[in-house]
């Protein structure tokens, strides 16, 4: 077991660092200087301003530095905001994009889990197609044109909630319906076809003979044992919904970080590039690293394997 972790903390460190260099060479090698605007500067002032970022010097001794700093947990000062720190701004940003996250999370495992635990306890039933109804729905319509839609209706036309912002807990809930949507349908499926599986074991057919109702069964015996996938799948959902959230907060003005990430890549801010594309790297590193220990302790065969079935 803890040969599994420590072999997943190298490689979780390992993919880090082939991140930032990739990120690092791409970022430097698009043509023209970041300090460039539509309105020259001085010639001198150029020069300063590039000696102060070190964008003066080879590519090389600037990666060296970088590296270096980031290793001492300094992300750098932004060249387009006032030469703020962007440790800074991504931690007096993080709030809200955290808190909008975790709802679409927490969202997604427990709607997604009980359409699945339905769909599979009435396996082609009424209640099985009404589910895989909504799943469906929920897959087809993308959260950039969910979100648009939500806004509309919920918000404009009928006024059950606020247009923008996250100023009370109901202003959460059409942004989080948004991000959550297509996670809630993929959980739904993938729990169905699993636990379907698992009701058919002999386990459970065992359990059914000494007289325990269906749920007491589904509770205790298949839930468990059909939740593998789920966790394994967190990982990802951590990504999409983290990825997603950017154009969600753009759309529902919400003042995440997701609006630094898009302003620094229009205004081609290095630092803040790198900075933000770090802090999500780590996040969902640490969120796949977390799952994947989850799954180990979840299965009793991965305990006894020391986790070297899970992937």
């Amino acid at each position: 077991m803890l040969r599994f972790i420590l072999g997943k903390f190298v490689f979780m460190v390992f993919s880090l660092f082939l991140l930032v260099t990739a990120t690092f060479l791409l970022m430097n090698a698009i043509p023209g200087s970041p300090l460039q605007s539509e309105k020259a500067p001085n010639e001198t002032v150029q020069k300063n301003l590039e000696a102060y970022y070190g964008l003066d010097k080879p590519l090389y001794v600037q990666y060296g530095k970088y590296m270096a700093n980031l290793l001492q947990g300094d992300l750098g000062i932004s060249m387009k905001k006032k030469f703020q720190s962007v440790d800074k701004m991504i931690a007096n940003s993080f709030g809200p994009s955290l808190r909008l996250g975790l709802s679409a999370i927490v969202t997604s495992v427990i709607v997604g889990c009980i359409l699945g635990m339905i769909a599979a306890m009435h396996h082609r039933k009424i209640l099985d197609n009404v589910a895989m109804i909504i799943a469906v729905i929920g897959m087809a319509i993308p959260s950039i044109v969910l979100a648009p839609l939500l806004q509309y209706y919920f918000a404009f036309k009928w006024g059950f909630f606020e247009v923008a912002g996250l100023n009370a807990p109901l202003d959460y809930v059409l942004p989080t319906i948004a991000l959550a949507s297509g996670p809630i349908a993929f959980i739904a499926r993938l729990l169905r076809s699993t636990m379907i599986e698992v009701l058919n074991a002999d386990f459970i057919k065992t359990a059914k003979s000494k007289g325990l109702s269906g749920y007491v069964i589904v509770a205790r015996h298949a839930l468990r044992n059909s939740m593998l996938p789920v966790v394994t799948y967190l990982g990802y959902l951590t990504a999409g919904i983290i990825t997603g959230s950017v154009v969600i907060e753009k759309i529902f003005a919400i003042p995440g970080i997701g609006k630094y990430f898009v302003q620094s890549i229009i205004d081609r801010d290095y630092p803040l590039i790198m900075g933000i594309t770090i802090f999500y790297a780590v996040i969902l590193m640490v969120t796949r690293f977390l799952a994947d220990i989850a799954y180990v302790l979840i299965d009793p065969r991965m305990r006894a394997s020391g986790g070297k079935g899970a992937k």
